[in-house]
Order: structure tokens, then sequence, then C-alpha cells
């Protein structure tokens, strides 16, 4: 998946209106779920409403309930960077083939423990993390 990190659309944010020339606003109560949380919020830039997006994310436990809730601000945080065009590109069908293209590779991948075997994406020069391994009959992706 080719995917920017939340932390990154918050710096541009920041650096395209400053620190507190914009924000995230919640709308409404969160939907708690067994398995997910889900939010709505709106980004308002120098006062202005710019966009609205729900948020969502998974849980396994209980307690993993705060965590999962911010994973949900920042995912509906990402969706409203969309309506600014921000990372727009990783929406875009063709820029992901040439990305890959140019910067992945496809490999076949073995899990450690359960032996099942897959073929996955990975970043040309990145090794493959645990608890994966490369599959001892893959050669260079295939």
């Amino acid at each position: 998946m080719i995917y920017l990190p939340e932390i990154k659309y918050r710096r541009i944010l920041n650096k395209a209106f400053g620190p507190g020339g914009w924000g995230l606003a919640p709308r409404g109560d969160a939907v708690v779920n067994p398995k997910n949380i889900s939010r709505e919020y709106c980004l308002v830039v120098g006062g202005r409403l710019i966009s609205v997006a729900r948020g969502e994310q998974e849980y396994f436990d209980p307690t993993g309930l705060p965590t999962a809730s911010e994973g949900a601000k920042s995912n509906a945080l990402m969706r409203c960077c969309k309506d600014l065009g921000i990372a727009s590109e990783l929406w875009d069908p063709n820029f992901i083939r040439d990305f890959k293209r140019e910067h992945c590779e496809e490999v076949f991948v073995e899990h450690v423990l359960s032996k099942k075997k897959k073929k996955i994406w990975r970043k040309k020069g990145v090794e493959v993390e645990y608890p994966f391994k490369i599959s001892a009959n893959s050669y260079n992706g295939y």
C-alpha cells in the first residue's frame, strides 16, 4: 500500500496555514461497535469549513479504545485532506502503477509460524519484516 503517515498531513497543513491556522473538529458522538470505532470530523482552515469526513479504526480489545479513537481521528484527517488536494496522487491508479513499477518489487514470502506463502509488494531495498521471510523458492519476486 502506498501510504503517507498522518503526521505528514499535519506538517503540510502547518506549513501551509501555520500552527493554529487549521483544526479538526468532531461532529457528533463516536459510533462504537464491537470491532471498530468511527466518528465524523470537519477540517476548518482560517475559520472556514473545508471538508467533512468520517474516520474509522478497528480495535481488538476494549482497552485499546482510546488508541483506536485517535486512529479514527487520524483517518478522518487524511480523508479531509483529499479535498485540499494533499497527497491526492495516492488515489490515482496511474500514479500507483508508475510508483510500483519504479520503486517496488513483488516477492513471495512465507509466514514464519504458519508456513503459508503469499506474494507481496515491497519497496526496493527494504527488508521483509517478521512474521514473514522471503520464501526459499522466490527468485526476484517470481
